[in-house]
């Protein structure tokens, strides 16, 4: 009881401070932030108990809550002293700083995992042995006392950017968030979706693309998303004969296309603002065309998929009322539109956008009959949205302690150099290797920190290499994104397969395969500027129309099927023809439209010679 009460109080604390913050105006950017990830490693503490140990387990937790308290609330009285004596530390900031970094690690253990405590403990290992390292990357060593004046003192380490977002933007959007949840937002993405696609061959699939992507642009984890949209979608899916590990593919695609899809892209974009210096807007406008491509790219291959196995779609029973629901909508996306009209038309901060989108909400609320907000609503509400923030503020935290380290040491200009050097200054090699890494590092962490950790790595390199620097955080952000569908470890495919009943692995590999056309797509961005609205509007529409004829033809090729199924080398083919037309330039656009042509008119023509005799047959 004590316990529930306590964590009653502190998630309290987490929301009313994100939201006193946003109305009044944020702190000084070390208090801001170390407020912040004091609370919420607090909080941890008491959400996420130790799993063992029984009374010592129980000792513990008391002693990691006090002790990031204790730190917390040092950090705060004595930071003015500190910013004056800056690089002369007592032995207070000393104990102080090494207690908050070291529980710090452990609420990140808690929450997020292994991967991201051990990645953020070995840079911080490198910081202070790096003379043990030979070779590029070795240097000479930090004492305590840097380390400490880096991670705990200034804007550098813990407190940095990634740490900025997650204590402005990203906690009153998970508020946002949540109140669009409570008041229907959510289901009625799942409800317009079901009415207007679910009547269509592969209904079932085509209303798991669009409520995931919606659904997800607002969450922000492609597993979250798969629990909450996968238990409604993957038993329709496989109702109208899509099999359990095809639905569970599908379902983990299209959570992750959340991530990606404006004007929210599952609080990415706020931390990618901060860490690239680009303003949000431009961000969420920019990622508009990739965005449609990638669920243009889905949309496609479960279309043909269904067609290949002749599959329906539910029957009108089984879907809304489309009026009622479009009628429902109206009042529940208010908030929604409300944030864009803010963000995009009004272009106020994103704070305060996403305040009046709260606001919006809880009037929206207290006026719908069917689903009316009470004051006990909205206090359940400001605690479900403090423990959300737990596991992306945590890991932000966690990622500042490697991103002060690859800053302290110059370790990201070394690896920039690495790459380049790899690569032979090739850029298409270059992003090649920039991929691999941001998968393999995706493959253990959630899409933001991955993105965090990978980005002040490779950037460097993509930005010596003449890519804008729009162009080159969107690329690693996307492939972090893409990582939950990556085998070996699919994240999103395993908890999709757990809720269709099929093989993880199966799963897992069919994911990938349904998520080849989409890997395409930070490619043609890089290359083509005009997908991210760069240029004048002639090149952007032919860019955009080369591309997504690229992604559809290559939609074919991963299902094998188009009319009719294709063969292994029609599908060769399509393919060479969907490559070439997305390499920018006039000549290359017309021998991939030939190619492409050529063969489906091949395709068309077989199809109809087939049902010609079959139609002679059956009349003889």
């Amino acid at each position: 009881m004590v316990r529930r009460s306590t964590i009653f109080v502190f998630a309290m604390l987490v929301s009313g401070f994100s939201l006193y913050t946003g109305i009044f105006g944020s702190l000084t950017p070390v208090l801001q932030r170390g407020i912040h990830v004091t609370l919420i490693v607090a909080l941890i503490f008491l959400a996420h108990p130790a799993q063992r140990g029984g009374r010592f387990g129980r000792v513990l937790d008391i002693v990691l809550f006090a002790l990031i308290l204790v730190s917390g609330i040092y950090l705060y009285e004595a930071y003015q002293t500190i910013n004056q004596r800056i690089g002369y530390l007592t032995v207070w900031d000393r104990l102080f700083g090494s207690v908050f970094i070291v529980v710090l690690l452990e609420a990140c253990r808690r929450v997020v995992g292994w991967p991201l405590t051990i990645i953020a403990a070995v840079f911080l290992g490198y910081g202070f042995f790096g003379y043990v390292v030979p070779g590029t990357f070795g240097h000479g060593g930090y004492s305590l006392d840097r380390i400490i004046t880096t991670m705990y003192l200034t804007t550098e380490g813990i407190f940095g950017p990634a740490a900025a977002a997650a204590a402005t933007f990203v906690a009153i959007f998970i508020i946002f968030g949540t109140f669009l949840e409570k008041t229907g937002g959510s289901q009625i993405f799942i409800d317009l979706a079901t009415a207007i696609g679910g009547r269509r061959r592969g209904g079932p699939a085509k209303v798991a693309v669009f409520a995931s992507a919606l659904t997800g642009s607002i969450n922000g984890s492609p597993v979250a998303n798969v629990t909450t949209t996968g238990i409604f979608t993957i038993p329709l899916m496989k109702r109208v004969g899509y099999q359990p590990h095809v639905s569970g593919a599908i379902e983990s695609v299209a959570s992750c296309g959340g991530s990606v899809l404006p004007p929210v892209m599952g609080v990415g974009a706020f931390v990618m603002s901060e860490m690239a210096g680009i303003a949000y807007s431009d961000i969420v406008i920019a990622a508009i065309l990739p965005a449609l491509l990638y669920f243009l790219s889905i949309f496609f291959v479960v279309d043909f998929e269904a067609a290949k196995r002749r599959l329906r779609g539910m029957s009108k029973d089984e879907l809304p009322d489309i009026r009622a629901t479009l009628k429902r909508s109206l009042i529940l996306l208010i908030p929604l539109a409300v944030l864009v009209y803010f963000l995009v038309f009004a272009k106020v901060s994103v704070t305060r956008a996403a305040l009046y989108s709260i606001a919006a909400s809880i009037v929206v609320g207290l006026l719908n009959p069917a689903q009316r907000l009470g004051w006990r609503d909205i206090i359940e509400i400001l605690e479900v949205s403090a423990k959300r923030m737990l596991l992306v503020s945590v890991a932000c935290a966690a990622a500042g302690l490697v991103v002060g380290i690859i800053t302290l040491t110059g370790v990201g200009l070394k690896l920039s150099g690495v790459l380049l050097s790899l690569g032979e200054n090739s850029l298409l090699v270059s992003l090649g290797l920039v991929m691999l890494g941001t998968l393999v590092i995706g493959m253990g962490l959630p899409p933001t920190p991955a993105y965090i950790v990978f980005s002040v790595l490779s950037v460097p390199a993509l930005l010596e290499l003449g890519v804008s620097a729009l162009a080159a955080h969107l690329f690693v952000f996307y492939f972090a994104s893409f990582a939950p569908i990556t085998p070996p470890v699919s994240l999103a495919a395993y908890t999709a397969a757990g809720i269709s009943g099929s093989k993880p692995m199966k799963t897992g590999m069919t994911a990938f395969l349904y998520s080849m056309p989409a890997f395409l797509i930070p490619f043609l961005f890089v290359y083509g500027p005009g997908l991210l609205l760069e240029g004048d509007l002639t090149s952007i529409l032919h860019t955009f129309a080369t591309s997504a004829l690229g992604i559809v033809a290559f939609a074919t090729v991963t299902v094998g099927w188009f009319l009719a199924d294709l063969n292994p080398w029609q599908r060769g083919l399509i393919a060479i023809g969907a490559l070439t037309l997305v390499i920018p330039g006039v000549l290359t656009d017309v021998i991939g439209m030939a190619i492409i042509g050529l063969v489906l008119v091949q395709v068309i023509v077989t199809t109809r010679r087939r049902k010609l005799t079959r139609s002679m047959q059956e009349c003889a």
